[in-house]
This record gives structure tokens, sequence and C-alpha cells, in this order.
């Protein structure tokens, strides 16, 4: 019988990740201190330029530093979750792993979200003043909310997750490869920097809400073999249905 499983549907036909030149942690340690302060230092430059798109054009200007890094280290981009899938039929059996990781996003997410409230943290009454002044134009906005579906597939989707997903959890995984809790450290890390790029316009409900879906997605990542795309589908799945709710101007 053929095993159609989430967690098994691609493993067996993942082309094998080339591998890169080795790092000391202290190689990977300033690597990742010149990435974060190119994405921090781009973010706050777009901020005074065009505050809505700052977050996109700063992940822009991350990952074309990171292209030059894989170049200088010979690292293939399947290293962050970019697998090849050799058969036609890999890509079907994909779907359940990608509705898992959508169900995650909206059930940690919400989840999170009336907790926070339940305590005394945040209202999910209200929606934060940073979520209205970025995305409020686009309720009965055909073009605008087309073109923030686009960015949800290009930036959010791809970009956040090749990135924190990907990226960020090899290169943590680095720091401590032997110890028993490496992995839980490889995706924390990334779940917390998850939760601190969403704060400046979403506050602490942001920073918490995202952090823990982050955390779900670092873990679901680690049990699919680290395969990205399912994990792309599920989040530009996902906020092209926030989007959509926005522009019909549904109570989200």
């Amino acid at each position: 019988m053929t095993d159609t499983s989430p967690t098994a549907a691609t493993t067996p036909d993942q082309a094998t990740p080339l591998p890169a030149r080795n790092s000391s942690r202290f190689g990977v340690l300033a690597e990742l201190a010149l990435v974060i302060a190119v994405m921090v230092g781009s973010k706050l430059i777009f901020d005074r330029i065009v505050w809505t798109y700052a977050g996109p054009l700063s992940l822009l200007c991350t990952f074309t530093l990171l292209l030059v890094i894989t170049r200088l280290r010979r690292e293939s981009w399947s290293n962050f979750g970019l697998v090849k899938l050799r058969r036609w039929w890999s890509w079907p059996l994909i779907i359940p792993q990608a509705l898992l990781g959508f169900a995650a996003i909206g059930l940690i997410g919400a989840g999170t979200a009336f907790l926070g409230d339940a305590l005394g943290f945040w209202s999910t009454d209200t929606i934060p003043e940073g979520v209205e002044a970025r995305f409020g134009n686009v309720v009965g906005n055909l073009p605008v909310y087309l073109g923030w579906i686009a960015l949800s597939w290009i930036s959010a989707g791809f970009g956040e997750e090749v990135f924190f997903r990907g990226y960020m959890i090899n290169r943590a995984g680095k720091f401590f490869p032997k110890a028993w809790w490496g992995t839980a450290f490889a995706v924390l890390l990334p779940a917390i920097g998850f939760g601190i790029v969403h704060m400046y316009y979403q506050g602490l409900r942001g920073l918490v809400v995202t952090g823990m879906i982050g955390l779900a997605l670092g873990t679901l990542y680690i049990l699919y073999k680290r395969n990205i795309w399912p994990l792309v589908i599920a989040h530009g799945a996902f906020d092209t249905l926030t989007f959509t709710a926005f522009y019909l101007d549904l109570d989200v």
C-alpha cells in the first residue's frame, strides 16, 4: 500500500540538498547579524518613504543579500526548503500538508488572540491602528485588493516562509547541532523574529499572535522534512482569505 500521509507525501521525491561550506558559530552569528542589520536598516529607511510597503521592500533587500551570500558559499536554496519534487504527482500530495498549515495558522492565531483578550492584554473587538492604517483602503477597492493579494503570495507566502522558516531555521540550527534541544532552539528563534517584524503595525497583539503562528509553522516545517512548499501555499491562501474579508468589509 502506498503511504499518502501528509508527513510522508513528499519525502521520497525530494532532491537531496547540496552541501554548503561548513561555518563556525562565529561565522553564522556574523552572517545573521549582517542579514538582520540589512532587514532592519532598510525597513527604517522605507518607513520614511513608503511606510505601507516598507515590510515587503525590506524583505526584498534582505533576499538580495541572501542571493549574494548563497552564491559566495556555493549553497543551494534547497537547504532553505525549496526542494525539487521529481514526480508530477508529488504536488497534489502537498495539499493535505498545506491544509494542515492553513488550519494551524487559523486555530493558533485565533486561539492566542482570544486568550490574550481573556487575560486583558488586548481586545479582539478592536482592530489595531496600524492594521487599519495599512489595509483600511482595501475595503471595496478592487485594484488595491488585487495588489495586496499578489504581495500576499510573493512577499508573505513565499518570502516570509523561505526566510523565517527555511533560512532562519537552517542557520539557527547550526548553533547547537548536537544538542537534543537544538531543533527546538532553531524553531523558537525565528518564531520570535517573525513576531517582532509584525509588531510595528500590530503592536503587542501582533508580536504574540504571529510569534505563536511562527512557532507552529516552524514545527510543521521540521515535520515536513524541511519542505517549504506546503507552508508557502498555506500562508498565501490564509492571507488571501484575510484580504478578501477586508475587501468585502466583513468582521475579521
